[in-house]
């Protein structure tokens, strides 16, 4: 059974009452903290890989993201995977071997890539040097007219 946060909240609550009732009674108390489940680390491991993912139904959003049912297949997948002790890296070259590099949602800037990182930049300086140009070309004193 998975209980949300204030579930869990409510069941820690109820078990330090019952706890603190039987101190009261005479009976031992328990001594060591709750323990939060290892599922819920593996969630969290789940949600960092998925949420790299780019999903193939719905391609401007990652697999952690997407309702789509491939989405929460790939999602079950990294899981498993997680839980057999692969890494995050190995996870995600698995579906590079299997999509291609477009299915990562930031590829590495190797090759062709660095290009596609650069020419926005490119195309940004370049705008404002040719604004700046055009703005002393406008502002700059006619020499036709002084003589």
């Amino acid at each position: 059974m998975r209980l949300g946060l204030l579930g869990r909240a409510g069941v820690a609550a109820f078990l330090m009452f019952a706890a603190n009732a039987g101190a009261q009674a005479g009976r031992p108390v328990i001594s060591r903290p709750l323990a939060i489940p290892a599922d819920s680390a593996l969630e969290a491991r789940t949600t960092a890989v998925a949420s790299t993912l780019r999903c193939p139904v719905c391609q401007g959003e990652s697999i952690q993201d997407s309702p789509s049912e491939l989405a929460a297949q790939m999602r079950t997948l990294v899981r498993d995977k997680l839980r057999a002790g692969e890494t995050p890296d190995q996870i995600r070259a698995y579906f590079v071997s299997k999509y291609g590099e477009w299915i990562l949602l930031e590829p590495k800037m190797t090759g062709l890539n660095i290009a596609l990182y650069a020419l926005p930049v490119l195309l940004v300086v370049g705008g404002i040097v040719l604004i700046v140009h055009l703005v002393r070309r406008w502002t700059k004193p006619d020499e036709a007219s002084e003589a």
